[in-house]
């Protein structure tokens, strides 16, 4: 009976985005007989299609929860023994139940599009027109290509389980907070259709807190899964160039352009066509992540789906969705009002180099990421681009880019002095300076790439600190930006450190015997046999020594599943704040004598330590700006501007 209520719950929200759709854009012709007829229609229709879409979520939350095995995505993907929080992530551990998560985030992004109601009734009414369609795309989607809700007869006495790696903790919110940084940027592509059906210039503020909610999340979201990545998969690192990890990085770069750039268009009114190209391009790059993952055209521990039918169904969407917002803009563009001039020394001219630099890094990741793919599907010749390609090409772009982002706070709008900003921003090269004799006095081996990445980190702490002092008095809002830019600097020490200076050992211990990697010398106690809720695992106890003294144990484990009929690295870290120990547990070499790796990673916490303060600016930014929006005079009262 479960299937059969949410296969109606959709049905039923498939209508009601359909509804939605045709009022929304009805609702935005101003001369319309019954435009505000139309209006409330798509509001109420919207709240309607969000109701029955979390109806229909619940009822495959449940079957996961109760094991159901007579719904088959519940029979592929779960087994009565995993633990709960297992079955519960297990809804969106597969393609299916993934696809449900985001049409889910989606009716979300859209109730609150009709419940806040920015930038006025007309604005709003196409802008819920927009997100209809997207609706109906991705619910025709699910229904005919990946249903949640197909039953098995008979059903099985038992389900297959989950893929172990993805039986994690870190995997239990980072698909659901990277769909809200991805799904999240629908609203602002929602937005940015909305303005040129109907002529609004000042979308851009309307939309600029779903803007925040969606790069929160992506930061989010990717962090993560880049946290997962080092301590779940066994090699020590935490960014592959993966396929999919790129998918996620180009919506961040263009979602990053977009807020600078709608910031510079909300207050001089200057980018208007860039802020609309960005926030078409960042929806665009997040459908395009989605054909990578679903479509079967990438082998990936992120990957889910191997069916071609499902990516030409995403291949359709993503034509129609970017083609038809290009053709708007072509269309529509011409009509709209040119941008606010403003001096080559600016803060405008250093947020236009910041998106130039930012959409060529995303051009570069693009490259990297779709060349091989399409090499492959025109001539059958296959290639592997890793880091070398990046570090030629997104490095040095992004290495620009941090150079110039401190000089954005100390110029004015429309007209700044650079001889003043440069005298303000002397403190922080001085920073900048200590930082790079400090790497050079205290790291070995000296590498120029790692006293130039720590030169650059300390310029931007140093900078944001600066920003922060000038904004001394202000709302805690205006720190939003110190905070964010500050935090990027504290992530460039962590990869610097980690990347520079990594220390790693391969050996084979027995009992009793030591191995030393870095300034640690580790003593290997021997295995035991543990079993897990739904694993049994081969455990490894390795002592940190200290001059004779056992300092703490740690316990790498190679854990089977059963169930699942896989085998998985269990890794142990000891993390300090400036560095990692790391250990992943090997193979078994006879006489009780196994592989050990162990790897020291200086600065290793800093990655994800920076991604929380750039988070927490953008969080601050966000609750500004609902703040202000719940606070503010009415307009008969408010001073001019």
């Amino acid at each position: 009976m479960l299937g059969e209520l949410g296969q109606l719950a959709l049905c039923f929200a498939l209508g009601l985005s359909l509804v939605m759709a045709v009022s929304g854009l009805l609702g935005a012709r101003a001369d319309a007989p019954n435009s505000i007829l139309a209006r409330s229609i798509a509001s109420a229709s919207t709240m309607g299609m969000m109701v029955f879409v979390v109806l229909a979520f619940g009822v495959l939350l449940a079957g996961f929860v109760t094991s159901d095995f007579s719904i088959a995505v519940v029979a592929n993907n779960s087994h009565t023994l995993k633990p709960m929080i297992y079955k519960i992530t297990g809804v969106w551990g597969n393609h299916e139940g993934s696809m449900l998560l985001w049409v889910l985030v989606l009716s979300l992004y859209a109730g609150a599009v009709a419940a806040m109601g920015r930038g006025g009734a007309r604005l709003t009414s196409a802008a819920l027109g927009v997100q209809g369609l997207l609706a109906v795309a991705f619910i025709l989607f699910i229904l005919f290509t990946s249903n949640p809700f197909l039953r098995l007869d008979p059903a099985p006495f038992e389900g297959a389980g989950l893929n172990p790696l993805l039986q994690d903790p870190g995997l239990a919110v980072h698909p659901p907070m990277l769909y809200a940084g991805y799904v999240g940027l629908s609203a602002s592509f929602s937005y940015a259709a909305a303005a040129l059906i109907v002529g609004e210039a000042g979308w851009a503020r309307a939309a600029r807190p779903f803007m925040l909610i969606a790069w929160i999340a992506l930061t989010c979201g990717i962090a993560l899964g880049s946290w997962w990545a080092y301590y779940e998969l066994g090699w020590g690192g935490f960014w592959f160039w993966d396929p999919v990890e790129n998918a996620s990085l180009m919506p961040w770069l263009i979602a990053t352009a977009l807020l600078h750039s709608a910031l510079a268009t909300e207050k001089s009114g200057a980018f208007r066509t860039w802020t609309l190209l960005l926030a078409i391009g960042g929806f665009s790059l997040s459908l395009i992540g989605t054909f990578l993952v679903r479509s079967g055209v990438l082998s990936s521990v992120h990957a889910f789906a191997s069916d071609p039918t499902r990516g030409f169904f995403i291949m359709v969407l993503i034509f129609c969705a970017i083609g038809g917002a290009l053709g708007l803009f072509a269309w529509r563009a011409p009509t709209l009002q040119g941008g606010a001039t403003f001096d080559t020394v600016s803060r405008e001219s250093v947020l236009l180099l910041n998106n130039v630099f930012l959409v060529g890094a995303c051009a570069a990741v693009f490259v990297g990421t779709l060349y091989p793919l399409g090499l492959d599907a025109l001539t059958g010749q296959k290639i592997s681009v890793g880091p070398p390609y990046y570090a030629l090409t997104f490095a040095p772009i992004f290495f620009a880019l941090l150079l110039l982002v401190p000089f954005g706070p100390q110029l004015g709008w429309r007209r700044g002095d650079v001889k003043a900003a440069f005298r303000a921003l002397v403190p922080a090269l001085g920073l900048g300076g200590i930082a790079a004799l400090v790497v050079l006095a205290m790291v070995s081996p000296r590498t120029l790439t790692g006293v130039m990445a720590f030169a650059v980190a300390g310029w931007l702490i140093g900078a944001s600190i600066l920003d922060f002092f000038k904004r001394k008095g202000a709302r805690a809002s205006a720190f939003a930006a110190a905070l964010a830019h500050a935090g990027l600097g504290v992530t460039l020490m962590g990869v610097a450190g980690t990347t520079m200076w990594r220390s790693e050992a391969l050996d084979v211990v027995g009992p009793g015997e030591t191995m030393t990697v870095g300034p640690y010398t580790l003593r290997f106690d021997g295995v035991a046999q543990v079993r897990g809720p739904n694993f049994q695992a081969t455990q490894a106890q390795l002592a940190l020594m200290d001059g004779g003294r056992v300092v703490t144990v740690l316990r790498p484990e190679k854990r089977v599943y059963p169930a699942e009929g896989q085998e998985v690295a269990d890794t142990a870290i000891r993390t300090t704040v400036l560095r990692d120990l790391y250990l992943a547990l090997g193979d078994d070499r006879g006489n009780g004598r196994w592989t050990v790796r162990a790897y020291v990673s200086p600065l290793a916490p800093f990655i994800w330590l920076g991604a929380l303060v750039m988070a927490a600016g953008g969080l601050l930014s966000l609750w500004g700006r609902l703040r202000l929006k719940f606070t503010a005079p009415s307009p008969a009262t408010q001073p001019a501007e």
